[in-house]
């Protein structure tokens, strides 16, 4: 669980509700995304702090099992739970037998003792932030698959001193007050609770010489190439998320993830539908009545299907293993839907064939009707 959820309210941050759906929170973050990304606001830092912090509240909200656990970590700030705990007796003779260490008793309540850090632990290491980018497809790369690369804009690690803060020919130090575990143990009565050390700040190490570049922080914002591999079979609004290759993390902690959109062009002809691709073969009256062998597209080539005589309008031929692939199991299937069309001109020739041809089926009607009665 993130300690960090417990100050901020993504929901406010992206101007949406607790119970909004996926498609509402994207379309929030888009919108905002483009009032306050970096390229549209050179030089305005607020704007790019803002956007990192809508950046981070998508990256949350948009993946159901992190939403979960936020939610989680909110209800329980929003009512006050995390300040008590029942069954905390005072002095030697409370039901604990002597002094009781906040973090531990929090640490056996399933996820709620990482929401304070545990003593042992460095607590000012911080895991990076979640990154975003925006991918854009074809057609038919979304289905084959590729391998690109894309521009990613934000906190990266400092090239002067590779991430670490300190001057390059330098290195940080062991801090001597926390001896590296970045906690001092505080006594309070019954309670001990762990704190991070001042000296470091939880860091559980100093710089004397700072890293000019970066101020000793580790990361500079700047422009960088992430290649990213699609997988066969991505749809229009899917992520890929690339460990690790977002910001990075504090004081020695893990870098965030890079979560990637996916957004795939229209196709003239085609049009997805789960594993299964969609196309109209346009068929003149005569094709229709007649049948014929036509030449039909898919995404390998043209293939031959058979028209029978007396196919009807709307009609639906499958041709199997010819759709889209699927990352499990067999490929989806090309459903060719035949589509008489009517010409709105026609020349004279024509019109003299079409009313000898309508004589001849209102004779066949009449006949019909005759043989009926």
């Amino acid at each position: 669980m993130n300690r960090d959820w417990v100050d901020k309210d993504f929901y406010q941050t992206l101007g949406v509700g607790k119970s909004s759906p996926p498609e509402e929170i994207k379309r929030a973050y888009r919108k905002l995304a483009r009032l306050y990304h970096p390229d549209a606001n050179p030089g305005d830092q607020t704007k790019a702090e803002k956007f990192k912090e809508v950046s981070e509240a998508y990256s949350v909200l948009s993946d159901p099992e992190r939403r979960k656990e936020y939610d989680d970590v909110r209800r329980l700030v929003e009512s006050g739970g995390y300040r008590h705990f029942p069954g905390a007796g005072s002095g030697p003779g409370g039901p604990f037998g002597g002094q009781v260490n906040l973090e531990d008793l929090l640490g056996g309540m399933g996820g709620f003792g990482d929401l304070f850090g545990r003593a042992g632990r460095q607590a000012g290491a911080r895991k990076g932030a979640d990154l975003t980018a925006e991918l854009r497809l074809t057609f038919e790369e979304s289905l084959q698959g590729v391998t690109k690369s894309i521009a990613v804009k934000g906190p990266a690690p400092c090239r002067d001193c590779r991430g670490t803060g300190a001057r390059a020919g330098t290195h940080p130090e062991t801090c001597p007050t926390c001896s590296g575990q970045g906690t001092t143990v505080q006594n309070q009565g019954f309670f001990s609770f762990s704190r991070p050390c001042p000296h470091c700040q939880g860091s559980g190490r100093t710089i004397k010489d700072l890293c000019p570049g970066c101020r000793g922080t580790g990361a500079r914002h700047r422009t960088r190439r992430v290649r990213v591999r699609v997988p066969p079979g991505v749809k229009d609004g899917g992520r890929i998320r690339i460990r690790g290759r977002g910001a990075p993390g504090r004081s020695g902690g893990p870098a965030g993830d890079l979560v990637v959109g996916v957004e795939v062009e229209r196709h003239p002809l085609f049009e997805r539908n789960g594993k299964h691709l969609n196309l109209v073969l346009p068929l003149t009256y005569a094709e229709a009545a007649l049948g014929a062998t036509l030449e039909v597209p898919t995404l390998n080539g043209p293939v031959k299907l058979r028209i029978p005589p007396g196919t009807p309008n709307g009609k639906t031929f499958r041709l199997r293993g010819r759709g889209a692939p699927a990352r499990k199991g067999k490929a989806g299937d090309l459903l060719v839907e035949a589509r008489v069309e009517i010409p709105r001109r026609v020349s004279k020739q024509q019109r003299r064939l079409l009313e000898s041809l309508a004589a001849l089926d209102r004779k066949d009607i009449r006949s019909h009707f005759e043989v009926k009665a």
